[in-house]
């Protein structure tokens, strides 16, 4: 943690996130493992704690706390016990939904999700990869068309962070074209409507306890009035928010290789081989000091990030960098980190093995490496 980075209030908040970490996640992560799902009794107790609903305003049941360096913290107590998978769903709810809601939505939506997605009782997804369309989101065939005062929503969606669980889903639709080019708008469907169905839970390399599934929409009809945004405006939308996604993403990448590294150096202060500690031989060392210079040097670079959200000056070149450089980062040091544990690291029960499968994704959700860099070279040359 950085000195001059957290206050007084962030210290307090960390007190409570660990003590609900410990309590009601840490003796839980092997079941939800095996049964590829976060208790919903975690979510409830996280929100009567308050570690739900942080950035929402209070108005609408939440804590109407803008600035972002507590779900920094969150984050990192979930990171600290290997908690991944749970810190990667509620950063669709908090970070992505409900920051969408926040900004975009009407004041009928806000009452009627927020407070319960604050408390807890409420999971959201949101729903724009496809089968033939991830980091090109121009590529969406999922449609709604309009009926009177209702949109008609056909197509399927992929790969859906919280999908098998939620309650209601934000829903990427081409609703258009406008000059040869696809209009989308974002839609809340809520889980329960007619015609929506989940596809089986997609069994992945690593993030188990988080649900990841696929969503198929047949002739699912919703009001006008769950229109989130402006109609045809959804790329636009789209864009203006992934900055924060993206930063919440880099920040996780962040905390998990920070996490390693702790896990590793109490390993390699312990374990012996050919008569002494492994953190005594030189090459170790050298390891270790090389990722926690990279480490601490990349905090610095995340902490500025955080300050510039949380005055509204965060850009989606600056976060592209954040997200690219920490998740990047992320696989280079759990990657060493494993190998110092020799073959104890391969084995599930230690939390380096759970790290390595579960951050593999992070250079891919959110917009891939490459795309990250097109984002940052064509900045470059414009």
């Amino acid at each position: 943690m950085s000195r001059g980075f957290y206050e007084a209030d962030h210290d307090a908040f960390r007190d409570l996130a660990r003590t609900f970490v410990e309590r009601h996640v840490a003796p839980h992560l092997e079941r939800w493992d095996r049964e590829r799902l976060v208790d919903r009794d975690a979510w409830r107790a996280a929100g009567e704690l308050g570690l739900l609903g942080l950035r929402t305003p209070d108005r609408y049941g939440g804590s109407g706390v803008a600035d972002y360096r507590f779900r920094c913290v969150l984050t990192e107590e979930l990171s600290r016990v290997g908690a991944a998978a749970f810190a990667s769903g509620l950063a669709i709810n908090e970070d992505v939904v409900a920051g969408y809601l926040t900004a975009l939505g009407s004041d009928e939506q806000k009452q009627r999700w927020l407070p319960d997605m604050a408390a807890g009782n409420v999971v959201a997804s949101i729903a724009m990869s496809e089968p033939g369309a991830g980091s090109d989101l121009r590529g969406i065939s999922t449609t709604a068309r309009r009926e009177g005062d209702s949109w008609v929503v056909n197509g399927a969606k992929t790969f859906i962070t919280n999908g098998s669980s939620s309650d209601v889903v934000l829903v990427a639709a081409r609703t258009g074209e406008f000059e040869g080019r696809p209009r989308f708008t974002l839609i809340l469907v809520p889980a329960d409507t007619p015609g929506l169905t989940r596809g089986h839970k997609l069994r992945k390399l690593g993030l188990h306890a988080q649900d990841t599934a696929e969503l198929f929409f047949d002739d699912v009809t919703v009001p006008l009035d769950h229109t989130v945004g402006e109609p045809g405006r959804g790329f636009h939308h789209l864009t203006a928010q992934l900055p924060l996604e993206r930063l919440s993403i880099a920040w996780r990448g962040l905390a998990a290789a920070e996490a390693a590294l702790a896990w590793t150096l109490r390993y390699v202060r312990t374990r012996t081989a050919f008569g002494q500690r492994i953190i005594d031989f030189q090459h170790t060392r050298f390891r270790l000091a090389e990722l926690v210079t990279e480490v601490e040097v990349t905090r610095a670079y995340a902490e500025s990030l955080v300050l510039s959200l949380n005055d509204g000056h965060l850009d989606a070149t600056t976060a592209a960098k954040a997200k690219w450089w920490a998740t990047e980062l992320q696989q280079r040091v759990v990657t060493a980190c494993l190998q110092m544990h020799g073959g104890y690291g391969y084995m599930e029960e230690y939390p380096i093995a759970r790290a390595f499968a579960d951050g593999r994704v992070q250079t891919i959700v959110g917009g891939t490496t490459e795309i990250m860099k097109e984002i940052i070279g064509r900045e470059l040359a414009s």
